[in-house]
């Protein structure tokens, strides 16, 4: 269950702000910075007080999930170099607060997110609408199956460690987009991909991370 009590929005704004300056020197794109300052983070953290979730760590969402560090949010966002009115596959909503930092950059209504757990699906769901992201699709599903109805997409990433870059999505991004995924099992590295016009994906490693595994079948 989510707190929904009103805390003082002074305090929740400065610890916003102080976020904020804390993961900037992580990123180049001012427009990361713009959309970490505008999206309301407490609003998706449930069952603590409003102002830790603030705090640049992971933090559990439920169903064995975990929200993201703000600064994995903003260094993935700054990898993919998403452009306003891009088409962008998310895999893996969680509570919701990943796509709605890419709703801020691209516009809600080119965000199509896929969650495994239905529970969590329908909770990112009402609370992207309540703070004015609405226009996201989000549907259940496996996220390594893509969305094909919504593909081709600019760029696609996963908010969960998969053992490879899944071919579906792959497949679904236009040739010249950009994958960006945690990959592997054990040891996780954050990898960039860039399909190129035949098909074939140019990789670049990122750095190790640490994720919670994907989901399904």
């Amino acid at each position: 269950m989510f707190d929904r009590s009103a805390p003082d929005p002074d305090d929740l704004e400065t610890a916003r702000e102080r976020m904020v300056e804390t993961v900037s020197h992580r990123v180049d794109d001012e427009r990361v910075l713009e959309a970490l300052a505008s999206v309301p983070r407490h609003a998706f953290v449930p069952e603590r007080r409003p102002s830790d979730a603030y705090a640049d760590r992971p933090l559990p969402i439920g169903d064995g999930q975990t929200i993201s560090a703000p600064h994995m949010v903003a260094i993935m966002a700054d990898e993919l170099a998403l452009e306003p009115g891009a088409d962008v596959l998310e895999i893996g909503t969680g509570c919701g607060y990943h796509a709605a930092v890419t709703a801020e950059i691209v516009g809600a209504e080119h965000v199509f997110s896929v969650e495994y757990g239905a529970a969590l699906a329908q909770r990112a769901r009402e609370t992207l609408a309540e703070i004015g992201y609405g226009d996201a699709s989000v549907r259940v599903g496996d996220g390594r199956e893509g969305w094909p109805e919504h593909a081709p997409f600019e760029a696609a990433y996963a908010t969960c460690a998969v053992p490879e870059l899944p071919d579906p999505v792959a497949e679904q991004v236009r040739p010249g987009g950009r994958i960006l995924a945690p990959v592997g099992t054990g040891h996780q590295t954050l990898v960039r991909a860039r399909k190129r016009e035949d098909g074939t994906l140019e990789r670049s490693e990122h750095g190790g991370v640490r994720f919670v595994q994907v989901r399904g079948e």
